[in-house]
Order: C-alpha cells, then structure tokens, then sequence
C-alpha cells in the first residue's frame, strides 16, 4: 500500500476515481507523462482476512483478552466473529451466562452492570454489544463510563463490542480503546479488489474442498464485486451446482451467476492485454448490445480495468526497483500462485511509462460517463480502448 507520494512541482496529478468502488487512486505523474515520481513503500500491512483468521486463532487457543473492539466495513468477517464468540458459551449455559445487547436498546448503566456481574457456575460469562456507538444517547450513563472498566475489567467477563466506526482517536474513549492493552482493537476494512480472486479459491477450497479454476475466480470477482457476503452466497450456489465434481470451471460459473452474455470483461481483458485492437472492439461491441443497460456496463467495465491497470502499475513499479518475482508476490499480498503469475503476465505486456496515458484514458471515459462529453456509451468504450492499446 502507498503511504507517502513524493511530488514537485512540476508533477501533474490525475485522480481517477473507481466508478464501481468510490475509491479514490491518486497517481502523480511528471507533465511529459513518460515518468512516475519515487514512491515510498511501507510493509503490507494486515489485510481483514489476515485480522480474521489471527482472531479466531485468539478464539480458539482460549488466549482471550478481556475487551474486544471490533470495527470497519467489512461485516462479513465481523458477523462470523460474532458467531464464534457466541459459540464459546455452550448452549445449556447461554440462559445465565450469554448477552446480546444493541446499543440502541440498552443504557451504559445496564451494558456495565452486566458486564461487572460473575457468571453463573461456569468460568465466564459472555457479552456482546452491537451498535456500540449508539448507547450513551439515551438512558444512564454515557461512554466514557467504559474507559474505567476498560482499565479494571472482569477477569469472569468477556465483553466485544462491535460497530461500524470507531470513536475519533483524539478522544479519551478513542485511546482507551486503541491503547490499552486488556482491549483488542481490530479494523475490518473492505477488502480490495486486486484481493478478490485469491479470497474466492481460497474459501472455495477451505469451505467446500473443491478447486476452482483462476479464470473462474476472476469471473465470480469480476460479476459479483468484493461484497464477501454476496461472494459466499454465490459460490455456495456454484459449488451446490457442480455436486460431486472437485473442480469449479468457468463455465460452471457463467450458468450459476446468470450471465449468457457471449462476452464477459475478463475476455475483453484478454484482449487489450494482447492489444489486439480489432478483438477488443468486437467484444465491447457485443457486451453492450447483450448489456440491460449500456451505461450501467460502461461504468462495471471501467471500474474493473481500474482495478486491473492498478494491479499492473503496482507490479511495473515494484519492477522498476529491481525487486524480485517472489518479493512482489509478498509484498501484494497475493497466496494464489496462479493468480499472481496471470498479474504477473499481464504486466509483462506494459511498460512503466504506459501508465500515465492508461490512468488519463480512465479518468476521461469516467468523466465522460458522468456527463462531461457529448458521446454515447459504444464510442466512450471504444475511444477508452484504443487509447489503452495504444
């Protein structure tokens, strides 16, 4: 991940702004476009699946903090987390000794009390607060009331609290939760897309014990986008579809997800990738007349060749370095072998230099999308694709 750009002020900056995603890539090129400022690289940084699993590890090995303060947008993982903490009350003990509260519902007075009560005839007690930002709005107390026991909580007790934001850093709950050491702290980030294909054969092969196929994966990353909980939900229908069979193929993919298009955007890929100028056209083509709505595809294409042309520039720059194949594979973050060597391939086939003309072409077809151009959705495709191949 890119923590500090290195600029002049001769640089010339693009920021291209994912049309699926919201997120925001600032590239700060030179004004000749033919050179890329030093970047400073910080180590990669624990993704939400690398907190997830290090969690339950936590969970499962007994070794538990008093406090959890769980957070982020990613709520798949939190859900399961929710469930595992859950699970280590037993069910003939859940009646005295487990708690589900909603911040909405519950004053901190009530939230505190039961989390300062013994269990009963058992080592622990359980509780979990969801929606914790929301307590303290109504009824006794106010969350500051926490910090104490934050410093001084029951050894009997195990208290998570869970929500999707965190309080501001500067304030006194805010460091009494990030730096004291009885509260484990954990931000759930959504995970990004360049992530996705790994995540699916991944959780394919843990949670089903069948391969799928990197084409697939990419597929089932590019149709459904890096909501987890609506990944899972489809691979589960997919891997229901292929039964007994241990493998996940493409077109396994293509029937379950419900896209007969003849075309998908990883063939498109493919093509410009080869910059082979007339396939690619014929494909964009077809896509938009097969689409429900040529400027809703339009605006999927462009989202997902940011992620793919970001995944290329990353790996281009880390080349430009001197690192090795393996370093950047570590550094991405990336365990699938075969996903990391089709990025690998890909890149191959770009220069460095490249970038700034592919990002400026990105950003112009999403500003054309957004109304700033008079062209219709095919000419905004295929001027966006002859700029790429160059």
């Amino acid at each position: 991940m890119v923590t500090n750009i290195y600029v002049t002020n001769q640089l010339r900056k693009y920021i291209f702004i994912s049309a699926q995603e919201g997120d925001i890539y600032r590239l700060l090129f030179h004004s000749d476009a033919h050179s890329v400022s030093s970047l400073k690289m910080a180590a990669r940084k624990p993704n939400s699946t690398d907190t997830y699993n290090n969690l339950l590890k936590e969970i499962h090995s007994g070794t538990l903090k008093p406090v959890y303060y769980l957070f982020g947008e990613e709520e798949f993982y939190i859900d399961r987390l929710v469930e595992a903490f859950t699970n280590l009350v037993p069910s003939h003990e859940k009646d005295f000794n487990f708690d589900l509260l909603y911040g909405q519902e519950v004053s901190v007075a009530k939230a505190l009390g039961i989390a300062r009560s013994y269990p009963m005839m058992a080592e622990r007690r359980v509780v979990l607060v969801r929606n914790f930002l929301q307590m303290g709005k109504s009824g006794e107390g106010s969350l500051q009331d926490f910090i104490p026991y934050f410093e001084q909580p029951n050894p009997t007790c195990l208290l998570v609290l869970f929500d999707t934001g965190k309080p501001a850093a500067n304030t006194n709950l805010g460091k009494a939760l990030s730096k004291n050491k009885n509260v484990g702290y954990h931000h759930f980030e959504a995970l990004p897309d360049y992530l996705i294909p790994d995540w699916v054969i991944a959780w394919v092969d843990t949670h089903h014990h069948k391969r799928i196929e990197g084409g697939a994966a990419q597929l089932l990353a590019q149709f459904v986008g890096n909501n987890l909980q609506l990944l899972s939900t489809e691979i589960d229908k997919v891997c229901t579809f292929v039964d007994a069979s241990e493998k996940v193929t493409e077109g396994d993919v293509k029937k379950i997800i419900g896209s007969y298009r003849e075309y998908t955007a990883i063939e498109l890929k493919e093509a410009l990738i080869k910059r082979n100028l007339d396939q690619a056209l014929y494909i964009a083509e077809q896509m938009l007349q097969h689409a429900k709505s040529d400027t809703g595809e339009l605006i999927r294409l462009v989202g997902f060749f940011n992620s793919v042309f970001t995944n290329i520039w990353q790996i281009r720059r880390f080349v430009e370095k001197g690192w090795q194949k393996n370093q950047v594979q570590s550094e991405l973050g990336i365990a699938s072998a075969w996903y990391f060597n089709k990025l690998w391939e890909d890149a191959a086939n770009f220069r460095y230099g490249d970038m700034p003309r592919i990002f400026e072409a990105l950003l112009d077809a999403d500003r054309s999308i957004k109304g700033f151009s008079t062209l219709d959705s095919t000419s905004i495709l295929f001027l966006l694709i002859k700029r790429i191949i160059g």
